[in-house]
């Protein structure tokens, strides 16, 4: 016991000691080796290859301690090479799929065809793994009968885990945020640093124990540690609320993609790709999705490795993008000063700015302007008609006029944003930060400029905190880990996650590098009538994509004209880099794939949370009546609840990475202080555990809450709400430290003796 806890510790150490050591000194490492910026290359590389080696090194001589893994099953072995043969056939006939694919994009099969054909065709393999995989049986449902091999678990696992958040936003986020984003907007390496740190904490503290009590859901270790009804209710409720979160934002994903792809409403578009989601979970639980994540494992991976390889060949002349992008990164540093002394910018900035004032005067005296506007654009109209002007113009002022805010509530809100907004591009380079810079600000210039240093780097590394803590407890993410044969291989399956998903995470900031840099230096500069195709096509799809106007009226693009969302930076990258379309459509279909698999494991949780543990209060042994009632109430609710998040969706509610980042602080708050201190202190008590949960849950919805610009308008909230000025993102930094203080103090001031009757430590297993 006192071995595997000193293990644990000194991994735990250099877990700290790497991310946020090397975050906190970020801006003193900043010498350059090998074209690489060292602060830079360490947090979007060196930290990920640090983590695989700790959660490696663990599995291994944890393993070795307790001796698992070493007794060879002869039958289980020749299940796993039946296993390999089939994966093997099924890459392969994937890759000759794209070829054959590609070739008849040559020989003239329409793009629309193409599209729908690589749409059809994947949905469709979900579909029939799906069927093949149905069940009825509560272990296969719940936990794919414990019986998927480690290497698997971990593809799945990866899938499950790179969401539409991963595949889509990740790469647009660094675009746009660089090393470490803004005092306002932390982002950038953030969710590399955040997504891959997070399983060492998975692994070290939390999986092996979840494993060895042979549960079902997240929800049952509460109920079996802490006893009662209310630490699982509440564990419930919480899953639901940071899977839903979650879920939203992955099926708006599906709805985008799938709109691009075959050229239907966006509405229609989530409908479509609901339908590949619901086929696989409603059907089989677990049991098929995760054999359908393997299979969307490979076809986002390669999505995602084409594309950024081919313009690392195509830039640099090695297709190893991860490790041969820092030759740009100079390039690129050179690129933004020019366009910060650039002429041509300083007239879009400015504009910008008058743009932005206009704004502030109108919210001066909202109801004037109001009025002032309507009068002005009625006047617009009489004038077209007695000039008999063309009827494009006089349809066009009318629906400007029909565009005029309602009322004085709805101008003062829209103004503000656009106020905002406004004041942001007005900023240079559009308001983006210099792309390798670790923080805003200067440590060592004025008062201001080190209070946005400060500001930065907290919000940072809080939101870092937030993304690490929280997965560690997103329920989706560890009932992954019920699916192995023992405790050794759940070990062994958190290594392979971080493996497969890591191919993904040092691909992204390379794949941002490579295409700012394709943009700055052949976009940029064109003229408005020669741009490509893709992008009209694009913000046809949703303007908050892409968006580019002629500001200052000189008919040539100006980067600070140029506005890319998030989402689109890896859906357009092919097309940016003069790909055949046919890599355009695997590349959506690869985006499908991420979120379909990520969407598949959390309405799966919201299911079983609602019927399994609130319903049923994980109740078994019952007899084979009530188990299929209860597979069957899971389905049930698993079908209503992505019914609501596609409406939900439907809203376009926030971008992809916001949403998802929100879940994380939920999940953290609610189950990583309370269940870890469970799994590591006998003392906690089932009072402790409802007190902390509902503290940590109650105050990070409150954070995030009151600091919505709707909420604080509602209730004439003036000021800021930010505390520290840590942004609502990261309200989960707060959640988690007050519920490890509740829940130790209550444990301390009101003992009981069944405190620990279930308890578990490093001896039970970890």
């Amino acid at each position: 016991m006192a071995g595997g806890l000193r293990l644990q510790g000194w991994l735990l150490a250099i877990w700290f000691a790497t991310s946020f050591g090397v975050v906190f000194f970020a801006h003193d490492l900043s010498g350059i080796v090998n074209g690489w910026p060292v602060g830079y290359w360490f947090a979007a590389q060196g930290t990920v290859f640090v983590f695989i080696a700790i959660v490696a090194v663990f599995a291994w001589l944890a393993n070795r301690r307790e001796g698992e893994g070493t007794v060879q099953d002869p039958v289980y072995g020749a299940y796993k090479r039946r296993l390999h043969w089939r994966f093997g056939a099924y890459v392969l006939c994937l890759l000759l799929f794209v070829l054959l694919l590609g070739l008849a994009e040559r020989w003239g099969l329409k793009k629309g065809w193409v599209g729908g054909i690589f749409l059809f065709a994947t949905v469709c393999l979900y579909a029939v793994i799906g069927i093949y995989g149905r069940t009825s049986d509560v272990a296969e449902y719940y936990v794919a009968g414990r019986n998927i091999p480690a290497v698997y678990n971990g593809m799945a696992t990866a899938a499950d885990w790179m969401s539409a958040a991963s595949f889509i936003s990740m790469a647009g986020g660094l675009y746009l945020q660089g090393f470490t984003g803004t005092p306002g907007q932390p982002g950038g390496l953030v969710y590399v640093l955040g997504w891959t740190g997070g399983f060492c904490l998975v692994a070290l503290l939390v999986a092996p124990y979840l494993r060895k009590l042979d549960l079902y859901t997240v929800p049952d270790y509460f109920q079996h540690r802490f006893g009662g009804r209310w630490p699982r209710v509440i564990a419930a409720f919480s899953a639901v609320l940071c899977s839903f979160t979650y879920v939203v934002a992955q099926i708006y994903g599906v709805g985008l993609i799938t709109s691009r792809l075959t050229g239907v409403q966006f509405e229609i578009g989530i409908l479509l790709g609901l339908g590949g989601v619901l086929v696989c979970s409603f059907l089989g639980g677990m049991r098929a999705v995760t054999w359908t994540q393997v299979t969307q494992y490979v076809v986002l991976i390669l999505a995602f490795l084409i594309p950024v390889s081919w313009l690392a060949y195509k830039q640099l002349g090695n297709p190893l993008a991860p490790f041969v992008y820092g030759q740009q990164l100079q390039k690129i540093a050179d690129l933004e000063q020019k366009l910060l002394t650039s002429p041509a910018e300083a007239q879009v900035t400015d504009e910008y700015a008058r743009r932005a004032r206009q704004y502030e005067l109108k919210l001066q005296n909202v109801d004037a302007a109001l009025e002032a506007d309507r009068k002005e654009l009625k006047a617009r109209i009489q004038r077209l008609n007695e000039q008999h002007a063309e009827e494009a113009l006089i349809v066009a002022a009318r629906r400007e006029l029909a565009a005029v805010p309602r009322d004085g509530d709805a101008a003062r809100a829209n103004w503000t944003r656009a106020m905002q907004d406004n004041l942001e591009r007005a900023q240079p380079l559009g308001g983006m930060p210099i792309h390798t810079k670790p923080f805003a600000g200067d440590p060592q210039g004025s008062a201001e400029e080190r209070q946005a240093f400060e500001l930065s780097r907290l919000n940072f590394l809080a939101l870092m905190f937030c993304l690490m803590v929280g997965t560690a407890g997103l329920p989706h993410l560890l009932t992954r880990f019920y699916t192995t044969r023992s405790v050794a291989e759940t070990r062994t399956s958190v290594v392979w996650s971080l493996f497969f998903i890591a191919v993904l995470y040092l691909a992204a900031p390379a794949l941002a590098v490579l295409v700012k840099y394709e943009i700055m230096s052949h976009l940029v500069g064109q003229s408005f009538d020669s741009l490509p195709v893709w992008i009209a096509q694009w913000a046809k799809v949703d303007p908050s994509l892409i968006s580019v106007s002629d500001v200052n009226g000189d008919h040539i693009l100006q980067f600070s004209e140029l506005r890319l969302g998030p989402d689109i930076v890896m859906l357009a990258t092919p097309e940016l880099g003069g790909l055949p379309y046919v890599v355009s459509a695997l590349v959506a279909a690869g985006g499908l794939a991420a979120a379909l698999s990520t969407a598949d494991g959390l309405l799966l949780t919201i299911g079983n949370a609602l019927a399994h543990d609130l319903v049923f209060h994980g109740a078994s042994g019952l007899g084979q009546t009530h188990a299929v009632r209860r597979v069957m109430l899971s389905k049930f609710v698993l079908l209503v609840a992505a019914l609501v998040a596609a409406y939900v969706a439907a809203q376009r509610p926030a971008d992809i990475l916001y949403l998802v980042s929100a879940s994380f602080s939920l999940a953290g708050a609610a189950f990583v202080p309370v269940m870890v201190l469970g799994i590591m202190w006998k003392a906690t008590t089932s009072r402790a555990a409802v007190c902390g949960m509902l503290t940590g849950l109650g105050l990070t919805i409150y954070y995030m809450a009151v600091n919505s610009a709707s909420i604080r308008s509602t209730l004439g909230l003036a000021g800021s709400g930010l505390w520290f000025g840590i942004q609502p993102v990261s309200a989960g930094a707060f959640g988690i430290l007050a519920g490890l203080v509740v829940t130790v103090a209550v444990s301390l001031l009101w003992p009981t003796a069944a405190a620990g009757r279930n308890g578990a430590a490093a001896s039970d297993g970890i």
